[in-house]
């Protein structure tokens, strides 16, 4: 109670409103309370920004495919991309201002390096250039839109009502939840997903605000959308234990193509970095997806709609407007169309990325899925191998499932989603051993999600490991030193003891190059303690002859505050210098670097 008066004596003056509206909360509302509370006013908002997104692209893409493109021309597949990357790139240039950021990934570096502080604009980001992306071809999805918007949202929010660290990371879980909840109609998957990929702990404090989240958005969804599902199926085809060989085969050719989509997805994703110029970006990837949509028209999109064909056992109708106008009457070109979907998805969703286009890879991901699935359970079926066929409706869906453990590594996510869009547990074992094989396989040779492979790389990830979690969380900035005082490696002795030792309270002294300031050594008071009350030798010894080499030394470029633990835990020294560029910085002390950790393991735990 006393932590929230301090904060309110803090809020500016021109909130008088706001301010005895927070006050008369804490009188009588408890902060148990209020969280439930701001958990279903999440929930809300984000299932109504999944509605937004959601009913805002399908009103583009109806106006554009089954307008322009049925009654003129094929050809404006080849333009609509091009045309949309455009409008993106204006809207964020003259009405937004500031660049919207891909929505999981910008979410979970908020969270490790923002403390959960996600900026306003984000609120309305996504919203007006994700159903752009989306609607005019970008081959992308709309969950990551729809969890960017929610986090957004219940970012702040928190910080309108004044809400501790480890509050506003609960609360942006729960707007992922009940963003994911609001466009599956799968409240319990959701709940999973923000624990998986959002590393939250599953506690009772966490699991009330979740499941309250996660059901206000599906209630809501309702509410718009009534019984619509994206992905309406009935299990028909039962599992039988003759079966499981089949489904750990699906599940090896599910971790081998998420390490095929984790590799391209990084490769283009690279090579659009290269490109120096925004417009550059968007030329190159506008008329790249241009072509691909004009040849391969399924890849318009999220692909939803193909995705129910393969389910319902009508791949022609998924295939019917292939380029070439191939006989779909002939099962292997229909198995060679699928896998020429599933190699070419990767490459449009990353290409629009790449250009600028705003959206998620969740679709992508069911997508390529569904298409790879399909294909391995028709290669079984009509191989000539195997006696008895399986289900190429089950396959699909179960393939779902192993693409999105091995590429979203979300293991958990992958199986109770789908298990929940079928609605029942019929495929649970079938979908638990092709999900954990493909989990396990894609680990290996990738450690990092699509999500999270460039905060990763940086050592920015939050993870259910919680030391590492509190070490990413601290700003390196805030333990640096800086009352040292040097000298230069051709100072005498002297003017060490005059000009250093006399004048600094501290017992070491950094020793610097007179021109560059660089680091060259440093002195310990210990060094020339036997020597620096001998004035005949003032004059005789310099700098750089009594300086040592410092144990470890802290580079403010590239180490990480778990790498910067390390090196103090390896050298068992108590201060290390700290340089930036090259130069001097200042000191970290182990004794402040402790301080900062006690502080932030309070912050988040409390």
């Amino acid at each position: 109670m006393q932590d929230f008066f301090i904060r309110f004596k803090t809020m500016p003056r021109k909130h008088p409103i706001l301010k005895k509206i927070l006050i008369w909360r804490t009188k009588h509302i408890s902060d148990k309370q209020f969280v439930f509370f701001l958990s279903v006013l999440v929930g809300i908002t984000s299932g109504i920004g999944a509605v937004i997104l959601k009913n805002l692209t399908h009103f583009i893409q109806h106006l554009l495919e089954g307008n322009l493109v049925r009654y003129y021309h094929h050809a404006f597949y080849f333009l609509f991309p091009l045309i949309g990357f455009i409008l993106v790139y204006l809207i964020i240039k003259y009405i937004i201002r500031s660049k919207v950021s891909h929505g999981i990934p910008s979410t979970l570096y908020a969270i490790a390096k923002r403390k959960g502080v996600i900026k306003r604009y984000q609120m309305f980001g996504s919203i007006l250039t994700a159903p752009i992306t989306v609607g005019f071809g970008g081959s992308v999805g709309l969950e990551g839109p729809s969890v960017a918007t929610g986090a957004a949202i219940s970012s702040n929010i928190s910080r309108l009502f004044r809400m501790n660290q480890k509050t506003k990371m609960l609360l942006i879980g729960c707007a992922a939840a009940g963003a994911l909840s609001s466009i599956f109609k799968a409240p319990i998957a959701a709940i999973i997903f923000a624990i998986e990929v959002f590393s939250l702990d599953l506690t009772m404090v966490s699991m009330m605000p979740l499941l309250l989240a996660s059901l206000s958005a599906i209630i809501t969804s309702y509410f718009f959308f009534g019984d619509d599902v994206l992905l309406p199926f009935r299990i028909e085809d039962h599992f039988t234990i003759s079966d499981v060989p089949f489904y750990a085969f699906l599940g090896v050719c599910a971790a081998f193509t998420s390490i095929y989509f984790n590799q391209v997805y990084e490769k283009v994703q690279d090579f659009f970095d290269r490109l120096d110029s925004p417009i550059k970006k968007l030329l190159v990837g506008g008329v790249a997806i241009g072509v691909l949509v004009f040849f391969i028209p399924p890849l318009y999109g999220e692909g939803f709609e193909t995705m129910n064909n393969l389910i319902a056992g009508n791949p022609q109708k998924a295939l019917e407007a292939n380029f070439f106008n191939l006989d779909l009457s002939n099962i292997w070109v229909v198995i060679a169309l699928l896998a020429g979907l599933v190699f070419f998805k990767v490459f449009a969703s990353a290409i629009t990325f790449g250009a600028g286009g705003v959206g998620g890879i969740f679709a992508p991901t069911l997508f390529m899925g569904s298409l790879m699935g399909n294909c391995v359970a028709k290669i079984i079926n009509n191989c000539g191998l195997f006696r008895a066929p399986v289900s190429e409706s089950n396959f699909t869906l179960v393939g779902m499932a192993g693409i999105l453990a091995g590429v979203l590594q979300a293991p958990l996510t992958a199986i109770f989603l789908i298990a929940e869009l079928t609605g029942g547990y019929d495929l649970f074992i079938p979908l638990m051993i092709t999900a954990a094989i493909s989990f396990g396989i894609t680990r290996i040779f990738s450690p990092h999600s699509v999500y999270t492979m460039e905060l990763g790389r940086k050592g920015d990830l939050i993870t259910h490991d919680k030391d590492h979690a509190i070490l990413t969380l601290m700003d390196i900035h805030k333990v640096i030193e800086t009352n040292f005082i040097s000298v230069t490696t051709k100072m005498n002795l002297g003017e060490i003891v005059n000009t250093a030792v006399v004048k600094s309270n501290r017992n070491i002294f950094p020793v610097l190059d007179e021109t560059k300031q660089q680091l060259k050594g440093v002195i310990l008071l210990d060094d020339i303690r036997s020597i620096m009350f001998d004035q005949k030798l003032y004059n005789e010894v310099l700098a750089m002859e009594v300086m040592q080499k410092p144990p470890a030394i802290i580079n403010l470029d590239k180490d990480k505050m778990t790498v910067i633990m390390k090196k103090f835990q390896e050298s068992n020294a108590w201060n290390l210098p700290v340089v930036k560029n090259g130069k001097y910085v200042g000191f970290i002390s182990k004794s402040k670097l402790l301080t900062a950790y006690r502080r932030e393991l309070i912050n988040i735990t409390s």
